[in-house]
This record gives structure tokens, sequence and C-alpha cells, in this order.
């Protein structure tokens, strides 16, 4: 069973080698077009689009952001923080994904967050999701270490890990990791 563990552990370590070898490749997410692909879970809309052009963030585009992000249980829509999509932009490259991300929570309105807490210790009181600086994510091509990984190696807000929840939770705030 030890040498079970420790083999999963190096072909975890492996898998993230190469993405933490490119942290570069968020930097460049500047340049150029920048365009992402959702899913969300529970609504089932999809969602391709490009958001920015160098530095311009496109305003029709990020609304449609902003309402696919919305808090799903009240319909609420917030702004989704420009540098959360960037951080996800930059994700894309670092993992050389080609799948959506799979969108478990993106904003989270006030009365869904208290509603959340009240059923769980591991909701925070001042939730990132209710400023449209947080996002739960997952992708369909790539093993969820390997997306925290990715998250860790941008160093550009926290990173949460729900291997049994089976979802990366990153946002903009200050860095840290749970």
């Amino acid at each position: 069973m030890r040498s079970m563990c420790r083999r999963q552990f190096v072909a975890t370590l492996a898998a993230a080698v190469p993405v933490l070898a490119r942290p570069q490749a968020l930097l460049a997410a500047a340049d150029g077009t920048r365009a992402l692909k959702f899913v969300h879970t529970h609504t089932g809309e999809k969602l391709t689009v490009e958001y920015a052009q160098g530095s311009r963030y496109l305003p029709d585009a990020l609304a449609t952001v902003n309402q696919v992000l919305r808090d799903f249980r009240t319909g609420d829509v917030h702004p989704i923080d420009q540098g959360l999509l960037d951080l996800l932009h930059g994700l894309t490259r670092l993992t050389e994904t080609s799948r959506p991300f799979q969108v478990i929570s993106g904003y989270r309105s006030p009365k869904t967050n208290a509603m959340l807490r009240s059923r769980s210790e591991g909701v925070a009181g001042r939730s990132l999701h209710m400023m449209g600086q947080a996002i739960d994510i997952r992708l369909a091509d790539v093993p969820l270490p390997k997306l925290r990984q990715a998250a860790l190696a941008a160093g550009r807000g926290g990173v949460g890990y729900y291997p049994s929840s089976n979802f990366v939770h990153v946002d903009t705030g200050r860095v840290r990791r749970w």
C-alpha cells in the first residue's frame, strides 16, 4: 500500500513538472486575443468567448461571461474580475487544455453564501465568490492534481484543493493555499 501511494505521488509530481517549468506562459497571456471556454455544471450553459484583445477588454463579452457565471441559485449577476479571467486564460496555457472549464461555482450572492455557510464549515463568510473574484473549476482533460499545480505555479491568488468534491478553487485574493 505504501509503495502504491509513493507511485501515485511520483506520477502526480511528474505530471506537474512541465506546468511548473512554464510559469512564463501566464505572462504571454496578456499579448493578443484572449478567449475562454466554459460549461456550467448546474445550468448546462456553454460559452466560448473572446473577452479581450491586447490590453482592451470587450464589454459585450464580459457581460456574457457575467451572465453565465451568475449565481445559479438566485439568478443574481455580478461583474467577474477581469484578473480572474486572465488567470483562467493563463491556466489554459499552463495545462495545455483543449476543453472548457467546468464551472461548479462562479459568482455567489451574499444570500447564497450565507445559506452555504450555514450548511458547511468550509464556506468563508467573506468569500471572494461574492465579489466575482473566485471560481470553482475542473477540466475534463486535465487531472485535478495537475490543475492544482498549475494554479499554484501561477502564484496569482488563492488555490483551494477539493479532491473529494472534484474541483479546484482559484481566486484573485492574496496568495495562499488550502
